[in-house]
């Protein structure tokens, strides 16, 4: 072999080995050595079966398929190939090769490289796109269906690889076919991440030919040279079935609300009005401390009845958003809160809140803050207390906290806390409706309200977690 051949090859970072007409290697280059596990000297004079053992004992050898290939170029178009380590395991392998010399002294030269990482990667991918929750598809640029994964094949009621060559517009109801090539070719055209179906009802096509709600994100992919899309698609039938479910019972919600209002506010008026009159009849000397007393009492009674109407209804518009954003800082929100409480003087209140703005719904989060801070002191024993409020960023909320040392929830009713007419603790008036108000008007904007399990104070800790964007209604 030529010098400047065997410098090549000793230097090269892929194995190299050389072949008689015989299949004796004549060559075998460090690489290979390393990727094999062997001392050259060990292989020079063996056979290739050495190192490609044949899959069968009727399969064809390695150098049957050099052979079948005298010009250079990959033998990995036939199957899989595998080398055997010295150890015994198996090495996936590239392989190609090309004949070198005279006719008199002819030899094969292949050129080895280990895929060990590559297939270990590919199969991990190939896992995970098997394993994926959701429905999961790849088109070339034709629109053609290149990919499908388990979960889109159950999704769409088909069988494993059933839609490969498809179009696409396969998985569209009949009316939605004609217009989609026009919009998949302007896709193409100008391809970026998009997500289809928020805000709106994009259906597909089961193969019952049952229609279903999805949502799908779309994102441009490359491969061996051709553009396509990847497409990720998501059935949203039970949320949708939910989302409907929930609307129907807060409009009954609404709709009850109002009629007990209706029904019940006039009687009630009617019963205080009579009091007054059978009062008003008796002189006033006439009648005994008793008897005010139970007269004062009625009074009271009715009053809290219609509080709790009035409590009701508030409770059923809770749910529904503002429609109007302002910009906020959350400093200022809580300074503005506290000018407008006016929150005893012997109450110490310390603010740690950054001093920025973002643009929210004001209303429902100054609402709630007021809530929160209306509970630290009227569940408060003695005349003073502390309260510390804190605004904090994690991830997509702005987090507002309103700590106090206060008698703080008992254990047995921190899961009850948030339920209609619930009250932790009989000292205090109402009716137990502020908590789940406040809860159902953050959920209703985006956000959430929990009772910490801890206070730094030794009260109660509640928080807000406030979006600290605008969250659309689909979302």
């Amino acid at each position: 072999m030529p010098e400047t051949f065997l410098k090549i090859a000793q230097a090269a970072p892929v194995g190299v080995f050389a072949l008689s007409s015989e299949g004796q290697i004549r060559l075998a280059n460090p690489a290979l050595c390393h990727i094999f596990g062997y001392e050259a000297e060990a292989l020079i004079g063996q056979t290739v079966d050495i190192l490609f053992p044949p899959a069968a004992p009727d399969a064809p050898g390695l150098q049957a398929l050099l052979g079948a290939q005298p010009a250079p170029g990959g033998l990995n178009g036939h199957a899989a190939l595998f080398g055997r380590h010295a150890d015994g395991r198996l090495i996936p392998v590239e392989i190609g090769a090309g004949n070198t010399g005279t006719n008199d002294s002819t030899l094969t030269v292949a050129f080895v490289n280990d895929i060990s990482v590559r297939t270990s990667s590919e199969e991990r991918f190939a896992a995970i796109i098997e394993s994926l929750p959701v429905g999961l598809l790849m088109t070339d640029a034709a629109g053609a269906i290149a990919l499908t994964n388990p979960a889109l094949d159950e999704m769409f009621g088909h069988a494993a690889g059933e839609l490969a060559g498809q179009p696409i517009e396969i998985l569209l109801p009949l009316r939605s076919r004609s217009g989609h090539p026009a919009l998949r070719q302007s896709y193409m055209r100008s391809p970026e991440k998009r997500t289809m179906g928020a805000g709106r009802d994009l259906m597909a096509l089961h193969s019952s030919g049952k229609e279903f709600p999805v949502e799908v994100a779309l994102t441009p992919i490359s491969h061996n040279g051709q553009q396509g899309a990847l497409a990720i698609v998501t059935d949203i039938s039970v949320r949708k079935k939910l989302e409907h479910e929930l609307r129907q019972a807060n409009a009954k919600l609404e709709e009850f609300t109002y009629i007990v209002s209706h029904d019940l506010r006039a009687p009630l008026r009617g019963i205080a009005d009579l009091l007054e009159w059978i009062q008003e009849d008796f002189a006033p000397e006439s009648l005994s401390d008793a008897t005010k007393n139970n007269f004062d009492r009625a009074k009271l009674r009715i009053e809290r009845v219609e509080r709790m109407i009035e409590d009701l209804l508030v409770y059923a518009r809770s749910s529904t958003r503002h429609s109007r954003t302002e910009l906020v800082n959350p400093r200022r929100l809580i300074m503005e809160i506290l000018a407008l409480m006016q929150i005893p003087a012997s109450f110490e209140v310390t603010i740690d809140a950054p001093d920025l703005e973002f643009l929210t719904y004001k209303v429902p989060l100054q609402t709630g803050l007021m809530n929160m801070l209306d509970n630290a002191v009227k569940h408060r024993a003695t005349p003073g207390g502390k309260i510390d409020v804190t605004v904090r960023e994690e991830g997509r909320y702005f987090i507002f906290t309103v700590d106090d040392d206060g008698e703080g929830v008992p254990d047995s009713a921190r899961e009850k806390i948030f339920k209609l007419f619930h009250r932790a603790s009989g000292k205090s008036e109402g009716h137990g409706i502020g908590l789940s108000v406040t809860k159902r008007m953050i959920t209703s904007h985006g956000g959430e309200l929990i009772l910490e399990k801890t206070s730094k104070l030794g009260g109660a800790c509640f928080a807000i977690y406030w979006p600290r964007f605008e969250v659309k209604d689909d979302e």
